[in-house]
């Protein structure tokens, strides 16, 4: 018996798409004509299917045309299929492909709808004054956020695929003028060029596009919330959003985007000044202060007040572990407890956490192993660190790396040390933005938003260190 058309289409893609979800839907209109939808069960609106395919092509007669067909059909997402290997990919992709018997040619129905949590706000960038919407793990929905708040005809958003085997969508973001000129190709190419089989997370996006991506600092900005990443884009960076991710991406980056935060635009400008300033503050005492303390103690005793040294003393009398190796172990059982109560079921983390604090706390001091400013230290050191969040991974091995130098050669590593950061830090760039800029090289118009927040009418100006095409962003001369 001759194999019609139709089963021939269906036969050559479940040859390829061998799985049990692809599901194909065979139905016949009124007039004889047969059909066959094939989708990937789970990720296709089957609704859809139903409303805006199926019933219209109820009355299409077995001698229409396939152009009768298409006017048809109710979706408003309808294109003309080339070639198999595009129906496999778009079937892969939640879509669904529909055949028509006696035709070769097909039709792709954008009915994608994967499965996403709703929009809530994000843990870590948490506002109390401001929005409060988060990105989330479904790119379509993350691009209508941002198409929400900035309306602009200028806004581009470029789609391509990265992942040899997950075929990721990534949207580049950025507005047309305002952006550096070929820098958004620049990024597109960085993407295109690193071929890996699954894009799981926008942190391989990051990983791929950085210059330097063995660095111990980042170079690319993150934003969990459409307010901050669409006033990155509207600054002149290019955003980035990869499905699958509620974590987006901004290029280029300065460091002193991470001792800003969204709420310092909705706040009153000295309070927003008086934050960032005790957020660099207590960034500098989480590095820095274990390290000084042991240097103190173990090699220059007169630079702690003499009262404040007796007390140490005496907590110290007759410890069996040298200030060095008990400030490491201190720190060291500081990182387990903290990855124990991440990783650990929520209740069950939070009880660790009390035990951990209290219990094993309280009786090393009290057997003798550990002294008490050790803890305190080691404690206050951890809590400094997290008033800059993305900051912590960077933060965390410097700390670690300041206390081993400041315990092997005292003060004159610290200061050799520190020295080196600087200088290493100088030296780093993000698609041609030094990170420490404005104040590396000094860019006295962005210094009225950086350490210090000055008031709306002062930023005038989009930042001068990323060499944008618009550099005027408001143009209220009448108020200063």
């Amino acid at each position: 018996m001759r194999m019609s058309t139709l089963d021939k289409n269906i036969k050559a893609v479940k040859k390829i798409l061998k799985s049990e979800d692809i599901l194909v839907f065979e139905f016949v209109s009124e007039g004889g004509r047969k059909f066959a939808a094939i989708y990937a069960d789970g990720i296709c609106n089957k609704e859809l299917l139903g409303e805006l395919v199926v019933k219209p092509l109820r009355d299409v007669k077995k001698d229409d045309p396939i152009e009768k067909i298409r006017l048809l059909l109710a979706s408003p997402e309808v294109k003309d299929g080339k070639s198999l290997p595009e129906a496999v990919k778009e079937i892969s992709d939640g879509n669904a492909a529909l055949f028509a018997d006696g035709e070769s040619q097909f039709f792709i129905l954008g009915l994608k709808n994967p499965p996403a949590r709703a929009v809530a706000e994000p843990p870590t960038q948490i506002a109390v004054k401001g929005p409060r919407e988060g990105f989330i793990e479904e790119i379509k929905t993350n691009m209508a956020l941002v198409r929400k708040r900035i309306k602009s005809d200028k806004l581009q958003i470029k789609t391509v695929k990265s992942g040899k085997r997950s075929e990721t969508a990534v949207a580049i973001v950025y507005i047309e003028g305002v952006c550096p000129k070929g820098l958004p190709e620049k990024v597109e190419r960085e993407i295109a060029e690193n071929k890996i089989d699954i894009i799981p997370d926008s942190s391989y996006i990051s990983a791929f596009i950085s210059r330097r991506p063995r660095s111990i600092f980042k170079q690319c900005g993150t934003a969990e919330k459409p307010d901050i990443f669409c006033a990155k884009v509207c600054e002149g960076r290019v955003g980035i959003l990869v499905d699958g991710s509620p974590i987006a991406i901004t290029v280029p980056y300065m460091l002193v985007e991470d001792f800003q935060t969204g709420e310092d635009y909705y706040s009153a400008s000295y309070r927003a000044t008086t934050l960032r300033v005790i957020r660099f503050i207590s960034v500098m005492l989480g590095v820095f202060l274990p390290a000084l303390y042991i240097s103190a103690q173990l090699y220059k005793a007169q630079l702690i007040p003499f009262r404040l040294l007796l007390k140490i003393s005496s907590s110290s009398e007759g410890l069996p572990l040298s200030p060095s190796i008990e400030m490491l172990v201190v720190l060291l059982v500081l990182e387990v407890l903290n990855e124990a109560s991440i990783r650990m079921p929520k209740y069950v983390g939070l009880a660790l956490s009390v035990v951990g604090a209290l219990v094993l706390g309280d009786t090393a001091v009290k057997a003798g192993i550990i002294s008490t400013p050790a803890i305190i230290i080691i404690a206050f050191s951890a809590i400094c660190l997290y008033t800059v969040p993305d900051l912590v991974e960077t933060t965390t091995t410097l700390r670690w790396i300041f206390l081993i130098t400041a315990g092997s050669v005292g003060p004159f590593g610290v200061v050799v040390l520190t020295v080196f950061l600087i200088t290493y830090i100088v030296s780093e760039q993000s698609y041609g933005v030094p990170l420490l800029a404005p104040f590396a090289p000094l860019v006295k118009n962005d210094l009225y938003d950086s350490m210090v927040k000055a008031n709306m009418y002062s930023l005038k100006n989009r930042p001068k260190s990323i060499k944008t095409g618009n550099k005027v962003r408001l143009k209220n001369e009448n108020k200063r």
